[in-house]
């Protein structure tokens, strides 16, 4: 891996099924291969769509705790443990940046499955210190964006900042007993409205994605998942290249897409 020296890209990952955790998949490949040949950061800094919450939080403990948030699932995923180290430094610079905007220094949180159920493939060793930031689910889509632009000068900090959401994300149409199946035609369409508006730069559009229609309805019919995009959007400078390390669906209904900047 490179070094800190280099100004970090964003990442914002479709994470999928928590079962993606233990299995040997396209996508698990492809993220163990992305963390290879990212620049080796000092910290991450990590948004998930599972910590969507009133207000704004940053974990500040030395040691986060492994969340399972879900249920249902083998006893396997349950004994996971990702013991990155938890960067308080870190929390208190995303503090600063945010001002004016109150951010929360949170002790009971730690790292959920949005972010651990990825970075577990990308850094295996754990040995990378993880920051979460909770998205406030009061507040408009473009609130995100905008704040999410206060966040750009971590980049030359050595701090990977990584959303984890997914794009198109619709349990109610999920199909849970054939998991490679390939993305509905109106999931497809939406996302590639988003690409085509993330070739153009177009982060308004993407911010205002009710308006790319019916599609979008479907594809995003509650916000959480795909919130993290937009931070990883506002927190990249113009003109950096978009690459998308990571293609594909599940179950029809969810997109696995990864968009790289920088």
């Amino acid at each position: 891996m490179g070094t800190t020296s280099q100004r970090m890209p964003t990442l914002f990952l479709g994470h999928g099924n928590p079962l993606n955790a233990l299995a040997d998949n396209a996508f698990t490949r492809a993220w163990a291969a992305l963390g290879q040949v990212l620049p080796r950061p000092r910290a991450i800094l990590a948004i998930s769509a599972h910590w969507y919450v009133p207000g704004v939080a940053v974990t500040v403990q030395p040691q986060p705790r492994t969340i399972h948030d879900f249920r249902g699932f083998p006893e396997a995923l349950y004994q996971i443990n990702y013991p990155a180290p938890g960067d308080p430094d870190l929390a208190r610079r995303v503090q600063a940046l945010l001002a004016p905007q109150p951010v929360a220094l949170h002790e009971q949180w730690g790292l959920d499955h949005g972010t651990w159920s990825v970075l577990m493939h990308l850094f295996p060793q754990a040995d990378i210190p993880v920051v979460q930031l909770s998205m406030d689910d009061r507040q408009p889509a473009a609130f995100h964006l905008a704040l999410a632009e206060r966040l750009r000068p971590l980049r030359d900090e050595g701090v990977l900042i990584v959303g984890s959401g997914n794009i198109v994300h619709n349990l109610g149409r999920y199909v849970w007993d054939e998991l490679d199946a390939p993305l509905f035609d109106w999931g497809q369409r939406f996302e590639e409205q988003v690409r085509d508006a993330l070739a153009r730069e177009d982060h308004a559009a993407l911010a205002d994605y009710p308006g790319f229609g019916s599609d979008a309805l479907l594809s995003v019919p509650t916000p959480e998942h795909y919130l993290p995009l937009l931070y990883v959007l506002g927190a990249s400078g113009p003109a950096e290249p978009v690459r998308y390390p990571v293609t594909g669906g599940e179950g029809g209904a969810i997109s696995m897409l990864a968009v790289q900047k920088g």
